[in-house]
């Protein structure tokens, strides 16, 4: 049984039931989740929630229904644990259905009740055995590993074990033990198209890279994956994406962690991961194809010019060129150069400008 997890829920619910024993209205105060709540911790080289706080108080009918919507979550959670069984984030929500006046209006409000719980506990939503819907992101390369599976421990060769899509990342890749290597870095791809063609090109096999597929914004598993790759391999990472305010912020969920879980960042950021494009340059120096900026991509960049993660040299003048620019770029416009140019030409070079190759 997962003592330790309960005790951290149960504590929540012993200091609600003391504040009301001393006839005060029971609250809880938590970090507030905007970027400007973040702030740069020396030590550990991420992005992490600062000293601002919001508070839940049964002051409102609101506020109240809140905090009772916690107390039925961290029930459920601890029936969970005492069982050893487990959920999915889609589940919990439905599973509200049947609580009397606890019922989710959408499943949003009980993705961030759980972001909650993590931030007041410490624990990861893993530790509460919730998983997301499948994600689908995948891995390619030469790494040899062992996981988990109902049938016991089975080794996988995510070259030669695994077919083009490659090894798909568990929900929780804790539970996977790394064997061997003959991995000189990580590559993590935005898009499916730009991961099919880096297979297909031989990428992984002619650099000794491990090809991990971001399938978009990144699932929390592939970051921790990707982390895992970095700290325990020693392996530098690289991320590639289009070249769009969204992919920046792709690349800052990997390498700086995202505002709303600030709170995991040690557990998945990466600070050292480099940022080999697309970038607004790449869109001059390759005369890359590119399409407008609409306006929601305007007030995007705009956006990221007041984020502190993006308050560099590089991301200041990346970004205010591609405003002048008006334009953006995605990864397969390299194949205007051909369908071979991408792992023949452009990653090496930028991978040689980051000293990974």
């Amino acid at each position: 049984m997962n003592e330790d997890e309960i005790e951290e829920m149960t504590e929540i619910a012993l200091e609600f039931y003391d504040q009301i024993k001393e006839g005060e209205v029971p609250k809880l105060d938590i970090p507030t989740r905007t970027k400007n709540n973040i702030e740069f911790d020396e030590g550990s080289k991420v992005w992490k929630y600062g000293s601002k706080k919001s508070t839940r108080s049964a002051k409102s009918i609101r506020g109240a229904y809140r905090l009772l919507k916690l107390l039925y979550t961290i029930h459920f959670f601890k029936s969970q644990l005492e069982e050893d069984r487990s959920s999915t984030l889609r589940e919990l929500y439905y599973i509200s259905e049947n609580w009397e006046n606890a019922k989710f209006r959408e499943q949003q409000e009980s993705d961030k009740l759980i972001e909650d719980l993590e931030i007041i506990t410490d624990l990861k939503r893993e530790d509460f055995h919730i998983r997301p819907e499948e994600d689908g992101a995948t891995i390619v390369g030469p790494l040899k590993l062992k996981e988990k599976t109902r049938r016991g421990k089975r080794e996988i060769h995510c070259q030669k074990d695994v077919g083009e899509g490659g090894y798909q990342i568990p929900n929780n890749p804790d539970r996977i033990e790394f064997l061997d290597h003959d991995a000189d870095f990580v590559i993590a791809i935005e898009t499916g198209g730009m991961r099919d063609r880096l297979v297909e090109n031989g990428f992984d096999e002619n650099f000794n890279a491990i090809i991990v597929h971001l399938k978009g914004q990144p699932a929390r598993s592939t970051r921790r994956i990707t982390k895992r790759l970095h700290n325990e391999l020693n392996l530098p990472v690289a991320v590639f994406t289009d070249g769009d305010p969204w992919s920046y912020r792709i690349f800052s969920s990997v390498s700086y962690g995202s505002i709303k879980s600030a709170h995991l960042s040690e557990y998945m950021a990466i600070p050292e991961a480099e940022f080999i494009g697309v970038c607004p340059s790449d869109i001059v120096e390759y005369d890359l194809p590119t399409d407008e900026l609409s306006e929601q991509d305007i007030k995007a960049l705009e956006s990221e010019l007041s984020d502190p993660r993006f308050d560099t040299d590089f991301w200041r003048d990346e970004i205010n060129l591609q405003l002048d620019l008006g334009k953006k770029s995605e990864q397969q416009s390299l194949a205007k150069y051909g369908l071979d140019y991408v792992t023949e030409t452009y990653l090496p070079e930028k991978l040689s400008e980051k000293n990974i190759i």
